[in-house]
């Protein structure tokens, strides 16, 4: 009996689709395809084994070297962060990070984030359009990232634009983008090196204060750690919201039932923002890197090896998920657009609350909403979303 030939998917092509008919086609031929870079992982069950299988370490450090940029700043900045870090440094930085993200501190921010998207919300309600990134997804995203770091909100737009810069870092064309990711990386390291000597002498009730004072066992993060953590967190923060933001509206206004019973069904939120992570993630893949020669259910990976775990493909796998449709109502087993084991996200309770506060509240304000438009968007591949995304909806008058 012959063996069914093992698809290749060219991930380092910016415009190869990862939700496309394609990889669809080579899951349900196999668990895993080949890429450029090593594999893809198909499938839910073995993207979900080996995200969390310690054989495995988070493959993102070799990122730049893996595109031909083996030093100067952009290098050098992204192996320190904590996206890149292992073993005791990545466990003390995190440890020491996590009392800034604690579920009550977060929670208790609710309000100002629907009385900030209640405001950007007033701006465009009554005209019956928007173009939805440049007048909501970016500055809610940005000022909420202000706000959690306490950074003066008259900032927001020059954050945004390093955020967005800085963004560049995940796309497949990097190589290109490196001037515009250093000139960022310096931009923002140096406002936030002001705030964090602002805050060694005036300690305050935000997020930078609470790491400046992070300790456990006599330990602290150095002002050089601060320094890295706070960049990459700014970035993050806002670019992933922001696109994940657009990527929501796009997945939920395809299915109109699904918008009005999130204006009906307020409480929904949370699970929205799940579903549509699910289906539609800014994240298009997780990356790993085998420690050791590693057997992984009929593949050896040696030792080096890189996999991507493809987040939509094993998102909507329909062996783990039955009918992989949106659905806000239902239960799923969890998403990977968080990515998982001990690189989950640190900030993802930000997103899960901004976002739950944002989607039902849009439905409500924004009924009837239709895309007025194609829109501009990003490569459906490393980390995507859209540039510009024009919506038509049935005025709101307040």
């Amino acid at each position: 009996m012959t063996a069914t030939p093992v698809r290749h998917l060219d991930l380092a092509d910016p415009a190869f689709d990862v939700t496309s008919a394609q990889v669809h086609a080579a899951r349900a031929e196999g668990w895993y395809a080949e890429t450029p870079w090593g594999w893809a992982v198909l499938r839910y069950a073995e993207a979900a084994e080996l995200l969390r299988d310690r054989r495995f370490r988070q493959g993102n450090a070799r990122w730049p070297e893996q595109n031909g940029i083996s030093s100067g700043l952009f290098a050098g900045w992204w192996k320190e962060t904590l996206l890149s870090l292992e073993g005791e440094d990545h466990t003390r930085i995190r440890r020491l990070m996590v009392p800034a993200f604690r579920k009550r501190a977060i929670e208790a921010m609710a309000p100002s984030f629907r009385a900030l998207a209640e405001e950007l919300v007033d701006g465009f309600a009554a005209r019956g359009e928007v173009e939805f990134i440049g007048e909501f997804a970016e500055p809610y995203s940005a000022r909420i990232i202000c706000r959690l770091l306490g950074l003066d909100e008259a900032h927001w737009k020059q954050v945004a634009r390093w955020a967005d810069d800085l963004g560049a870092s995940f796309s497949v064309d990097v190589a290109r983008q490196v001037p515009r990711i250093e000139a960022a990386i310096t931009g923002l390291h140096g406002y936030l090196d002001e705030v964090v000597a602002d805050r060694i002498a005036r300690p305050r009730e935000d997020l930078v204060t609470t790491l400046v004072r992070a300790s456990e066992d006599g330990e602290r993060l150095s002002r050089h750690e601060l320094g890295v953590a706070l960049v990459f967190l700014a970035f993050a923060g806002m670019e992933t919201t922001r696109n994940q933001l657009g990527l929501a509206l796009q997945t939920l206004l395809a299915r109109p039932d699904q918008w009005r019973l999130l204006a009906e069904r307020p409480d929904l939120g949370p699970n929205a923002v799940e579903e549509v992570m699910r289906v539609n993630p800014t994240v298009t893949w997780v990356t790993r890197e085998a420690i050791e020669d590693v057997d992984f259910h009929g593949l050896h990976i040696p030792r080096g090896g890189i996999v991507q775990a493809l987040s939509h493909s094993a998102g909507t796998d329909p062996e783990a998920m039955g009918d992989p449709a949106l659905d806000i109502t239902a239960t799923r087993p969890p998403h990977h657009g968080f990515g998982a084991g001990i690189h989950h996200c640190l900030g993802h309770l930000v997103a899960r609350t901004d976002l739950a506060v944002a989607l039902p509240l849009l439905a409500r304000r924004m009924p009837d909403a239709v895309p007025d438009g194609p829109g501009v968007w990003l490569p459906v591949s490393g980390n995507t979303g859209a540039v510009r995304f024009p919506i038509r909806f049935r005025p709101d008058p307040g």
